[in-house]
């Protein structure tokens, strides 16, 4: 008999309709998210470019445009009282250390959670409209479409018909339960309900809306089932911070590739010093390039139930993945206790560096030698990530030119830092130095 791993799970609400999706209604009676109401249905459009490889003047001001347009149609939703909480008014400070750890306190983020059976040993599992989706949501807390233009330049229309008729439409909408700043979920083609599994397709998409926004502190991120995420319809996290991510500071080393795999001018680095080992891809000679290398190692992970998370950073030019365990070692009582009070999953912002906790006690504790230890947990072990490294790099057709010499003292590390100054967008949280 098949054995199934479990673990009782308080979900994040992410929209104010999920803890209504299990009640039925007599038809629709408001404006939401699915077949009943979109297709008939006007939603402010962002059309990105074409070609997000241009760089002049006019492309950088069309940058600032998406950032500003996003932002500004978020505090939009929060004048409304759309958010279960202010986020702009939770404690964040940087953690003294080498890495720079966040750390934020969000007492409210665990207040308002409904019980579920979360079942972990499963990545891909079938999409379940019975459950909360996204076409459950109200059109309110949708912020715009997200579509290609097809041209030179990106647009921003405050009404427009669905403009996507031979498909679904790609939507963004408020994340009722944020965490920082302008969090927001990138939601691909919604009306096709697919479940929380990345393609080619929607993860070009994600790197899409990094390079549109052209900003080093608007980074996209996604969970695997398995990885903390707790909705199954396929969604990408996104949210504004003016700080680096330590992971984005963290020394990387080279991994080299043979002449006929770097033709797509992808290149890949493994974390060295960090708590929790992954891989680096930056890059490619086009967003396709980059989008098809980093997609075909996320469908081996998940087409072998490895769960992971994903951080796309540098304006879509930088893809950080993470296979991960902790849910596993949770399921099997393998992680202490002391962490458990703690309450902290760690998903792809945790993992990347933004903590999120939820007692007061943590934060004002919180230090790097913790910070450490949590995520350490998350971490395969260095002979398991090799071997994972192994399958990913023949799924995603790359050939390593020579034997990786394993990073030592005194051998050369690459870095890659984050800039130091914020571009000019008003921020409502503030990050204590």
């Amino acid at each position: 008999m098949e054995m199934k791993l479990t673990i009782r799970r308080v979900p994040t609400v992410v929209s104010n309709y999920q803890d209504d999706a299990d009640k039925p209604r007599p038809g629709c009676g408001r404006n939401c998210l699915g077949h009943c109401c979109l297709p008939v249905s006007k939603l402010p459009l962002y059309a990105f470019k074409a070609n997000p490889g241009k760089s002049s003047q006019e492309d950088a001001a069309s940058a600032m445009s998406f950032v500003n347009i996003l932002l500004t149609q978020w505090e939009d939703r929060m004048a409304r009282g759309l958010f279960r909480y202010d986020v702009t008014a939770c404690e964040t400070k940087v953690i003294p250390g080498n890495l720079g750890f966040v750390a934020q306190l969000n007492e409210g983020r665990h207040l308002k959670k409904r019980p579920t059976e979360f079942r972990v040993d499963r990545v891909l599992q079938p999409f379940d409209p019975a459950k909360f989706n996204f076409t459950k949501v109200g059109q309110e807390e949708v912020l715009f479409q997200f579509e290609n233009g097809a041209g030179d330049d990106s647009y921003f229309l405050n009404s427009a018909p669905i403009t996507a008729v031979d498909r679904a439409p790609n939507v963004v909408a408020i994340n009722v339960s944020p965490i920082e700043y302008g969090h927001v979920l990138l939601i691909p083609r919604v009306l096709d309900r697919l479940p929380q599994r990345i393609d080619p397709e929607s993860f070009l998409l994600a790197l899409q809306m990094a390079a549109e926004a052209a900003s080093p502190y608007f980074r996209l991120g996604y969970n695997s089932l398995g990885a903390f995420a707790t909705i199954n319809h396929l969604h990408f996290q996104a949210y504004y911070l003016s700080v680096p991510f330590p992971v984005e500071k963290a020394a990387t080393h080279h991994i080299p590739l043979s002449e006929d795999t770097m033709k797509s001018g992808v290149t890949v680095s493994k974390l060295i010093d960090y708590p929790v080992r992954g891989l680096v891809f930056e890059g490619g000679n086009t967003l396709n390039d980059l989008a098809n290398v980093v997609s075909s190692a996320c469908i081996w992970l998940q087409d072998n139930n490895a769960p992971y998370n994903v951080l796309i950073s540098d304006c879509g030019k930088r893809v950080f993945l993470f296979p991960q365990c902790y849910a596993e070692k949770q399921a099997l009582g393998e992680v202490s206790q002391e962490l458990l009070d703690t309450q902290v999953n760690p998903a792809v912002w945790e993992i990347s560096g933004h903590i999120v906790l939820k007692r007061r006690n943590d934060y004002e504790e919180a230090s790097e030698t913790s910070a450490w230890k949590l995520l350490a947990e998350v971490s395969l072990s260095e002979e398991r990530f090799e071997e994972v490294k192994a399958y990913i790099f023949t799924a995603a057709g790359l050939v390593q030119a020579d034997e990786e010499e394993e990073a030592s003292e005194g051998e050369e590390a690459t870095y890659a830092p984050v800039p130091a100054h914020p571009l000019p967008v008003s921020e409502g949280c503030l990050v204590l130095q």
